[in-house]
């Protein structure tokens, strides 16, 4: 991937995940999943610092959604 793109999904995904919920029409696997496709390109320390924090923020989400009742469980 190369730098200008690889920024590109970095801003993008900082965009999104601070906007995103466990009830959002797009899942968290999907996220997740660009999320790790970042991680595996060549990064410099300060995008590899921004990964961790998109990674915490989205660990959060998926934390939160996994403690949630599911719709089937609500009386």
């Amino acid at each position: 991937m190369n730098h200008h793109q690889l920024e590109k999904d970095i801003e993008h995904l900082e965009h999104v995940i601070t906007r995103i919920s466990a009830a959002d029409r797009i899942p968290l696997s999907y996220w997740r999943s660009r999320l790790k496709s970042i991680l595996g390109a060549a990064l410099v320390p300060s995008q590899a610092s921004r990964l961790k924090r998109l990674n915490d923020a989205l660990s959060a989400l998926e934390a939160r959604e996994n403690l949630a009742p599911s719709a089937g469980n609500v009386r």
